[in-house]
């Protein structure tokens, strides 16, 4: 994590301390650096450079309308998943036409939007799906580009909860129903048949599962093309692993071992490529800042209790996720450890954020932060327990913005509405 590191044995998010950003800001808040999105959305199109590729953003990671500025000024185009994904990507000065619309439950209300705003193409997951968007494209006087979303029946061996493209999950439509689902969308009005689209899950390492997936989907081409069904574009969806420990995957490796998979396909397709890289260009941009409240040593372990939890960062309970701990200033070389569990205040069993670790000795008031957490991290959080989201801040070398502040407690009650006879 280049940009996020020990300097002077104090953690730095670029050119600014964490201790002087924990200063300025109450935590717990997240922390993201400008120039770590910068850098990664280079180097993943950097490796497709040679291709007439569109490097959609994922939305659903991380949409503060400050990052997806950073990302469309470096000419990203968006995946969005709901109407809001899609006008928070327009409103960042995203193009409508590098946008596509991802998602397995579009509603008639956000087809229409999305026919009106020229979106780039709908991908679309089922058969009922495809007539929807049929009857209204007829309906508003428009002609839908849509895509097919292929579910290839593939074990991407990612978490349970992450898996998007084995048979029994709920998105795509079945490889098998593929070609009578594309004559079915050919015959209907309103539709354009512009491509075909894959996503097998999240935090992918295994470089085979995109092999198997796409050579099902190049098979499918070649027999749609004997069908006069011609594809324009092939959409490859997201998915490619990060590094959580600096250790367990070096992601410049794996991604010149995704590209070399995709260019051994991508040549003979004469196809526009489509990516929706989404944790690869945000998740180790990103980190969360805790305090610790207390220190509780019980018979079998040693508490230690922060100001953040699950309700800010949702994936270690969720999805069994594992993120590094640091504290903020740097521990001696061999200073002493204790095994810990890492928890907040929200009264749940489930509320922690991590488990098992062995951490340098820390004492209440002591500043704690969780990397990779500029994925799936503020996007995912919630007011449970009346806890106000927290706010997430920007740094651009020597330079910090509040990107989203934290709502006051009576901002949130206000949200609520009594009724005139209680």
């Amino acid at each position: 994590m280049q940009h996020i590191r020990y300097q002077n044995s104090v953690m730095q998010v670029e050119g600014i301390s964490v201790s002087d950003l924990a200063s300025r800001y109450p935590t717990p808040f997240y922390c993201y650096s400008a120039n770590a999105f910068r850098q990664q959305y280079r180097r993943f199109a950097d490796a497709f450079a040679d291709f007439p590729a569109l490097i959609c953003y994922a939305l659903k990671v991380n949409s503060n309308q400050a990052i997806l500025k950073i990302l469309a000024d470096e000419g990203a185009g968006a995946d969005v998943v709901s109407q809001g994904e899609l006008l928070r990507a327009l409103a960042a000065g995203i193009s409508a036409d590098k946008i596509v619309f991802s998602g397995v439950a579009k509603t008639s209300t956000e087809i229409a939007f999305a026919l009106e705003c020229g979106i780039h193409c709908f991908n679309i997951e089922s058969e009922s799906e495809l007539q929807q968007i049929s009857q209204v494209a007829v309906q508003v006087q428009r002609t839908a580009s849509i895509s097919l979303r292929i579910n290839p029946d593939i074990d991407a061996g990612t978490h349970a909860k992450i898996s998007t493209g084995k048979s029994e999950n709920k998105f795509g439509i079945p490889w098998k129903l593929a070609l009578q689902t594309y004559q079915l969308a050919a015959s209907l009005p309103g539709i354009k048949i512009t491509g075909i689209d894959m996503h097998i899950g999240s935090q992918i390492s295994k470089i085979s599962a995109f092999d198997q997936s796409i050579a099902r989907l190049v098979d499918l081409i070649a027999q749609l093309r004997e069908l006069d069904i011609n594809i324009q574009h092939i959409d490859f969806g997201g998915g490619l692993a990060i590094s959580y420990t600096d250790q367990d995957i070096d992601e410049q490796t794996l991604l010149a071992e995704y590209a070399a998979v995709i260019s051994r396909y991508a040549s003979a397709l004469n196809c526009q490529l489509i990516f929706e890289p989404g944790r690869f260009i945000a998740g180790n941009a990103g980190i969360l800042v805790t305090k610790v409240i207390y220190v509780k040593p019980v018979e079998q372990k040693t508490f230690l209790i922060v100001d953040a939890a699950m309700n800010d960062l949702i994936r270690p309970t969720l999805y069994d996720a594992w993120h590094q701990v640091a504290t903020v200033i740097e521990p001696a070389e061999y200073a002493a450890t204790t095994t810990v569990d890492i928890v907040g205040p929200v009264c749940e069993t489930g509320d922690y954020l991590a488990l098992d670790r062995s951490m340098p000795k820390v004492a209440a008031g002591e500043l704690l932060v969780l990397h990779s957490a500029g994925a799936y991290g503020a996007v995912a959080s919630s007011t449970y327990n009346s806890r106000p989201l927290i706010a997430e801040v920007l740094v651009d070398a020597d330079r910090e913005h509040l990107i989203r502040p934290s709502p006051t407690h009576q901002q949130i009650i206000d949200l609520d509405s009594v009724p005139d006879w209680l």
